[in-house]
């Protein structure tokens, strides 16, 4: 049996986006935009509980078009805040829309917000050493600057630890336990990304 961080469990929603997902390095986008979007939403939340509404969420956010998203108004929201299959939190979504527009502008100004996001780790991921999930910390020195910066340029729900999440979920980081059968796959994957 293939060794995974704890923090899987046996869920099969958990196993197949830890498998497949978790720490593997993202360079597009439209998927970092998803990601961020996302990691707002489960602010306070389990992951669990937004990979259950993501498809949901794909649906109702215009499968995470940010130029869609920026322009929602007051009659889209109240929609939203109808919709059972997401989280109806007045303040996440009205982050969303804040949080396109700003994507949008940091794509305007630098072209992509791979570019702009990748830079806090000097363009490639981090590989910790971990030996168990205990180990992990919460937010690190990079994730503070990101945050910080983020806020700087208008998004909301970014502070620290959900900057952390976000650098976890799409590969600045490889917090991959060094046991788990992952963490050997996730540094290869990226060496093929260069």
């Amino acid at each position: 049996m293939q060794k995974r961080c704890d923090w899987v469990g046996d869920n099969e929603l958990l196993i197949k986006y830890h498998d497949e997902e978790w720490g593997v390095p993202i360079h597009d986008d439209h998927r970092l935009f998803e990601f961020l979007i996302l990691e707002g939403f489960q602010a306070g939340l389990s992951w669990l509980t937004i990979l259950r509404k993501r498809e949901s969420y794909r649906t109702a956010l215009d499968h995470f078009d940010p130029q869609r998203i920026a322009e929602y108004d007051e009659p889209k929201i109240l929609a939203l805040l109808q919709n059972p299959g997401i989280l109806r939190n007045k303040k996440k979504i009205e982050a969303a829309i804040i949080n396109a527009k700003s994507f949008l502008e940091v794509q305007q100004e630098l072209g992509s917000f791979d570019a702009y996001i990748w830079q806090f780790v000097e363009g490639a991921p981090i590989h910790n050493k971990w030996k168990s999930v205990g180990e992990i910390p919460s937010h690190t020195s990079e994730s503070i600057l990101m945050s910080k910066d983020l806020k700087e340029r208008g998004f909301k729900f970014v502070g620290p630890t959900i900057c952390y999440a976000f650098m976890q979920a799409v590969g600045l980081v490889n917090d991959h336990i060094t046991e788990c059968f992952r963490y050997k796959k996730v540094s290869r994957h990226e060496l093929r990304c260069k």
